[in-house]
């Protein structure tokens, strides 16, 4: 995968972050998602194609009524 130009690139956090500075960025753009430490945003950024965003998201994200992760009462 090549390196895209991120220069231009809407960061975001999640709307869950604490705003403390120690969660990550996320930008999607058309071919890929790419994550930074909001720390460091000049630093080293991870990118990844659409698909293994998704299977990285399906994969982490607990179904809502799956016992194995019951909801978190300190979030």
């Amino acid at each position: 995968m090549s390196t895209p130009d991120l220069s231009a690139a809407p960061w975001f956090t999640s709307s869950r972050s604490a705003n403390n500075g120690d969660c990550v960025e996320c930008a999607v753009l058309p071919d890929v998602v790419a994550v930074r430490d909001s720390k460091d945003r000049t630093g080293p950024v991870l990118t990844f194609s659409r698909r293994q965003w998704s299977a990285f998201i399906t994969t982490v994200t607990p179904i809502p009524a799956d016992p194995l992760f019951p909801p978190r009462s300190d979030r």
